[in-house]
């Protein structure tokens, strides 16, 4: 078997492993944090926003350092950094008294985990260009399997025992998971006499090429309105069943269902972005999730949400992992662990941003108009994309050109 696809399957498999555990624990922290002793509602409203933005908030800045040493060091050590690291974090968070410690070992997380980036990184860096859509759809699918898999599992365990329990089970998941990856992934070459880039060289590159920027930025926008709704999903649902028996289980399997259909949807998403265009791609995909995400503002019976999450699904398969294809192949290979991480910075912008806007949001509108704002994001997105993309239908993908009002001319 060549080594990429070596690579890929090995990582894919880490990565699921990792995704089930974190996925375990994600949808619920409204409940822990109600655990930990915050039981009025405002007040758990808010801090539900500020302690999903906790990791966000170092990994922002050292995300993209990390894709430096990557670049200079190896990328496996990277990643079993970051997955060791998450694995020390949720026995952490496991070990919380307080709902401001619980905020404080989320920030650890942030610091030294990133297991996606530096995954992310890893598979870019041995796989061929022309596969690069291909990878990173796969990629993708052990993110989405993970968080199809995890809630229900999560959930399950949370009604049967605890919450602490759950974070302890997913401490144990992810260090398995590194065990995976120390034998049987293999760091790829290194480059002879490669120039070594710093992180400021990295953002003066990105922020030179109107392509990468507009693309930077369509992820930091697309993520904030992603992520501006989780804080309160859990607390959405159970607006929705008042005395229902093991809220958690079926919080986990509505929240779950998005994963099935990002699963189904992602490798057939990274095949279209290796033969269609970038913006057709990313405009369907985005436009569809704004309606998804806007129809979640009418529903009165959680059940109904199954169908409106799927086809959520189907579209957010679609978003991130073109949106990184893209930048994977307008990127040299002697600094993609760097280009790479601030793509993820801009993602773990976007996490921390939405997050926190969603406390904002809570103060002045009910948590259901909270999905119809996601979704006028989202369209704003598309809108945005539409008129600052321009490309010629005679040029393959990586042949884009876009025309950004940022930097106001066009990279060729």
């Amino acid at each position: 078997m060549e080594v990429w696809k070596k690579n890929l399957y090995s990582i894919w498999t880490a990565q699921l492993v990792a995704m089930i555990g974190m996925s375990m624990v994600v949808p619920f922290l409204p409940f822990y944090i109600r655990e930990l002793g915050v039981t009025n509602q405002d007040e758990l409203e808010h801090w539900s926003g500020i302690v999903f933005s906790g990791p966000f908030i170092l990994s922002f800045l050292l995300t993209p350092v990390w894709g430096v040493l990557g670049d200079r060091f190896g990328k496996k050590p990277m990643v079993l950094r970051a997955i060791f690291g998450l694995s020390v974090s949720q026995l952490l968070i496991g070990f919380s008294g307080s709902v401001e410690q619980l905020f404080i070992f989320r920030m650890v997380q942030g610091a030294i985990s990133g297991f996606i980036a530096s995954s992310l990184a890893l598979v870019s860096a041995t796989t061929p260009k022309e596969k690069s859509g291909y990878a990173i759809g796969i990629l993708q699918t052990s993110i989405s399997t993970g968080t199809v898999i995890g809630p229900f599992i999560g959930g399950f365990i949370a009604d049967m025992t605890s919450y602490r329990t759950v974070f302890f089970i997913t401490s144990v998941i992810c260090f398995i998971s590194g065990i995976f990856v120390l034998v049987f992934v293999k760091e790829p070459p290194m480059i002879i006499n490669k120039k070594l880039y710093s992180v400021f060289d990295n953002y003066r590159f990105v922020f030179g090429r109107s392509k990468l920027l507009t693309a930077m930025i369509s992820i930091l926008l697309i993520q904030i309105s992603i992520t501006i709704a989780q804080p309160v999903f859990a607390l959405f649902v159970e607006s929705m069943t008042k005395g229902t028996e093991y809220i958690s289980t079926l919080t986990g399997a509505i929240f779950g269902t998005l994963g099935i259909f990002s699963v189904i949807s992602s490798p057939w998403w990274g095949r279209r972005n290796d033969r269609k265009s970038f913006k057709k791609n990313i405009i369907i995909a985005t436009t569809g999730a704004g309606l998804a995400y806007m129809i979640h503002t009418i529903i009165t019976n959680p059940f109904m949400l199954f169908p409106v999450r799927a086809f959520l699904g189907l579209c957010i398969g679609g978003i991130i992992p073109v949106l990184y294809a893209y930048i994977n192949k307008n990127t040299d290979d002697d600094r993609k662990s760097g280009v790479m991480g601030i793509a993820s910075s801009f993602t773990l912008l976007g996490n921390l941003v939405g997050p926190l806007l969603c406390t904002l949001l809570v103060i002045k509108v009910e948590i259901r108009y909270i999905f119809f704002i996601t979704g006028l994001m989202l369209l704003g997105n598309a809108v945005l994309i539409f008129y600052n993309v321009k490309e010629k239908s005679s040029k393959p993908p990586e042949e884009v050109i876009f025309k950004s009002e940022i930097s106001g001319k066009s990279n060729l």
